[in-house]
């Protein structure tokens, strides 16, 4: 299982992949090939996930322990020592099985000089605990509020001070925000209404399983983490997999009020297809159509098959929002939910952290409003439209929203707020920033907007 871990960590490294979809086949193969048990594939999964989420903290360590710069210790190398750190100081593993299974790694995948030097490295390491290497590699607070917090709770300074300032308060918010980015999240499941129901998935889980969602009133949370595809409705697409987060931007969307018909809608971003298929099923309950549109061919196919056996019309077609196929004014509801950083989602994604750059902000501003002058020229007067992004960076929710009605206008705010009913800590709205640590969900941004003119 380790050789499998670290095959993965080094497809993230040298690809640019991302754990959720590299890890799966090689877990599938694992088990098809024989002698691999459910305990030994959510060891693996730990081990990648894990190693990941504390790929920093755990450079800093190592860096504490070997006689070079980190950046002259090979790549595959420093991916063992990262997988031997995890299980010396994050997991209970024994030192010495740690310590010996580790170094056995490095035999078989880097030869055995260097598994040597990964032998005295991890020795080093297990002289101390997590607690102990924290207070050794951690710059003080007092001194530098944003690299402490880094160092304690693994993630980067720029992060850290973009999610401070994006969450406003004192230390205690932004520790708590930045441990429940570090937590295990909860498998979501979302029933398609019209297709199947939050009891149905309930009763097909098993209570012992799964708990009702918390504000969703089609999620249902399988609480061991489960296997969705094990579920009917799953495997038939009349239920998906969908953060709680996701489900409720597109839920506010429907339920906002607009003036005149409602036959029309667009979600203008729509791969892979998760909240295009919930605002698909929803409008099919009010004899509405959905036109899902999709830049990229393979995720509009990834729409299509989410969409697939929906009960009302629908159109997938594979289209960029910034250039619309489609006349302006046409919808009387637009979801735009923008390509982004991705902070909002980094328990399922924790090589984000260290792959993003402040510099990628630049890079997705233009894109993020250009789709939202779009959206809005898409809205026909007295339509809403739904500015959504997984991040709550600032630079990607309201500057970009206040940006694009400065110099777009005929728009107003709506309060999203009401439109989220029962959910608590929703700020000062109009706007509506979710978080973590405060909803259990993806920091997902929603907007609301009206076009006037």
């Amino acid at each position: 299982m380790r050789v499998l871990a670290f095959e993965a960590l080094r497809a993230v490294d040298e690809r640019d992949a991302y754990a959720n979809l590299v890890l799966p086949p090689l877990l599938r193969k694992a088990r098809e090939d024989g002698g691999f048990d459910a305990r030994d594939a959510a060891l693996a999964t730990e081990l990648v996930y894990g190693t990941l989420r504390w790929q920093g903290t755990y450079d800093e360590i190592v860096a504490e322990c070997v006689d070079r710069p980190l950046r002259e210790v090979d790549p595959p190398v420093l991916d063992v020592l990262s997988l031997g750190a995890h299980q010396l100081l994050g997991t209970r593993i024994p030192t010495h099985a740690a310590v010996s299974a580790t170094v056995e790694l490095a035999r078989v995948v880097l030869g055995d000089g260097r598994a040597k030097f990964v032998n005295a490295v991890l020795r080093k390491i297990a002289a101390d605990d997590l607690d102990g290497w924290l207070r050794r590699v951690a710059p003080p607070y007092d001194e530098d509020p944003e690299a402490h917090l880094g160092v304690m709770h693994a993630h980067p300074r720029w992060v850290v001070s973009a999610l401070w300032d994006a969450l406003g308060g004192g230390r205690a918010g932004i520790e708590d925000l930045l441990a429940a980015d570090n937590e295990r999240p909860e498998v979501t499941l979302v029933a398609r209404p019209g297709r199947s129901g939050a009891d149905e998935l309930l009763a097909a889980a098993g209570e012992d399983r799964a708990l009702p969602g918390r504000w969703s009133p089609y999620a249902v949370r399988l609480v061991d983490g489960g296997e969705p595809g094990a579920l009917d409705a799953v495997r038939e697409g009349r239920a998906g997999v969908q953060d709680e987060g996701s489900q409720l931007v597109a839920m506010a969307l429907a339920n906002a009020p607009v003036e005149g018909a409602d036959a029309r809608w667009l979600d203008g971003c729509a791969g892979p297809g998760g909240k295009a298929a919930l605002l698909a099923a929803l409008a099919a309950q009010r004899g509405a159509t959905l036109l899902a549109a999709e830049k990229q061919p393979h995720r509009a196919r990834l729409v299509a098959r989410a969409l697939a056996g929906n009960p009302g019309p629908y159109q997938v077609v594979t289209a960029d929002g910034t250039r619309p196929v489609w006349r302006p004014g046409s919808f009387d509801r637009v979801l735009v939910d923008v390509p982004c950083t991705g902070l909002g989602a980094l328990r399922r994604r924790p090589e984000a952290r260290w792959r993003r750059r402040p510099a990628d902000l630049e890079g997705f501003a233009p894109l993020q409003r250009g789709l939202l002058r779009e959206a809005l020229a898409a809205a026909r007067v007295g339509g809403v439209v739904a500015y959504v992004t997984c991040s709550p960076h600032l630079a990607e929710t309201r500057a970009v929203v206040d940006d694009v009605l400065k110099s777009a206008g005929g728009a107003e705010w709506i309060d999203a707020r009401p439109l989220l009913p029962d959910v608590p800590g929703l700020g000062d709205g109009p706007d509506v920033q979710l978080w973590p640590h405060l909803h259990g969900t993806d920091a997902m941004y929603l907007a609301l907007l009206r076009r006037t003119g």
